[in-house]
């Protein structure tokens, strides 16, 4: 993955401006001037870096497993307008809006101008997932679709209804990458068809269409060994880059300044080196990993490989120091997402759990299946799994207000303005205001 980064960034002469999504690439200006594609849609993928340490320092930070200590950071986990302070804003949710944009527009050009369709299709992961993260992370949402937006034309801006830019464009564009992609990419570090599908089925589980889900998520879970994926026997590989159950991963180094602004990545907030959150091991996720091993009938040894309870931060489970690339989507966690959409669907849990063994008989602990019954227990047994089976790899806030259980599981009533994050103040100056705040910020 290191050698594609590389790659990536050596053929980056492509890039965008640092703020307003009005902006063209400069080289891009004429795209029809342009008759190989191929480092247009590496700069794609290069901006994706710049999606990666935002994404996991808020699903981790904003929840109940890791903590901000210094002020004004401390504002992740007050639920209040304070989160939409200018440094705060400057620092996670500029860069994050930002680059995914940029992200956006080359695959734009790509989609409209190439005539390879591998790299259409890989275009059309790319802008998904884009897209994908950007709703997950803001709600309503600027779509552009095309190359060059008129610079005039403000009311582009204008933000569109999750729901719109989902059934508009993320399962549209997922579902052409799937008929326009092989799995060959797997070894080469880029989207492939079964990442497609395994995003495609997220996004269903999303919007709460669970036959869809179980049918998309299934289907990966199913075909994923004769693709080359399967879990790893030992959860202390579960990070390591290039490990078996990877179905897709943003590739960064410390040697290269990634899109986020520096050579800074997210392995830093977690194991207490950033002096923002120098011992930012939350006790609560303690409490989820002793709770794990009591229901389990042993000791969870993802406990150990994953927080340092003595130094209370999270550097076991990032061993490979701050070079490491952001595993977006793993086996593990489509596995636990199929088996969430199988109980939302009334499957009968004797048939629900067992998905889940694999995963527990790793961690040193006994099948469920017996234990649990109705479908509110299966939930919030697949839900304790996820939290301590994906912690602090930035799922775990995203999980919570997905599921509706944002007040029940961080004790305590939060506003649902909250559940969204803050647009970056420089984009609705910008914009002269048609770009909106989200309430509450």
């Amino acid at each position: 993955m290191k050698t594609i980064y590389l790659a990536i960034v050596s053929v980056l002469l492509i890039t965008a401006c640092d703020n307003d999504l009005d902006q063209t690439p400069p080289l891009l200006l004429e795209s029809s001037a342009l008759e190989e594609f191929g480092p247009v849609l590496n700069a794609a993928y290069y901006y994706q870096s710049g999606g990666s340490t935002p994404l996991g320092v808020m699903g981790d930070f904003r929840a109940d497993n890791m903590l901000m200590l210094e002020s004004p950071y401390t504002a992740f986990d007050t639920y209040n307008a304070d989160l939409g302070g200018l440094d705060l804003v400057e620092q996670f949710f500029r860069p994050f809006y930002s680059n995914l944009y940029k992200a956006i527009l080359s695959t734009n050009n790509v989609i409209d101008n190439s005539t390879d369709a591998t790299e259409i299709a890989e275009a059309k992961f790319l802008r998904a997932l884009s897209y994908f993260k950007l709703v997950m992370v803001f709600g309503d949402v600027t779509v552009n679709l095309s190359p060059a937006p008129s610079p005039s034309d403000l009311s582009i801006l204008t933000r569109q209804p999750a729901a719109d830019v989902y059934n508009n464009v993320i399962i549209p564009d997922f579902q052409d990458a799937i008929a326009g992609l092989d799995n060959s990419g797997l070894t080469s570090g880029r989207a492939s068809k079964i990442a497609a599908q395994a995003f495609l089925g997220k996004v269903y589980l999303y919007r709460g269409n669970f036959t869809e889900a179980a049918t998309t998520l299934g289907a990966v879970v199913n075909s994923a060994a004769a693709a080359g994926i399967t879990l790893e026997s030992d959860f202390a590989n579960v990070v390591v880059d290039g490990n078996s159950e990877i179905i897709f991963a943003t590739p960064l180094s410390t040697s290269v300044p990634n899109a986020y602004g520096s050579a800074t990545t997210f392995v830093g907030w977690f194991s207490g080196a950033d002096t923002k959150s120098l011992t930012p091991l939350d006790p609560r996720l303690i409490d989820a990993f002793d709770a794990s091993s009591a229901a389990g009938g042993g000791t969870d040894l993802r406990k150990a490989l994953t927080i340092d309870t003595e130094n209370m931060n999270g550097s076991n489970k990032y061993t490979g120091a701050l070079d490491q690339d952001y595993i977006d989507l793993r086996l593990s966690d489509v596995i636990l997402m199929y088996a969430e959409a199988l109980n939302e669907n009334n499957v009968a849990a004797t048939t629900v759990l067992p998905l889940l063994d694999p995963i527990r008989t790793r961690a040193g602990l006994n099948s469920l299946t017996g234990t649990v019954s109705s479908q509110a227990d299966v939930r919030q047994a697949i839900a304790d799994e996820r939290r301590v089976e994906l912690a602090l790899e930035g799922h775990r806030w995203f999980d919570l207000v997905r599921t509706g259980t944002v007040n029940i599981e961080m004790g305590e009533t939060i506003s649902s303005d909250y559940n969204v994050f803050p647009i970056p103040n420089s984009e609705i100056l910008a914009s002269d205001g048609v770009i909106t705040q989200n309430e509450g910020y």
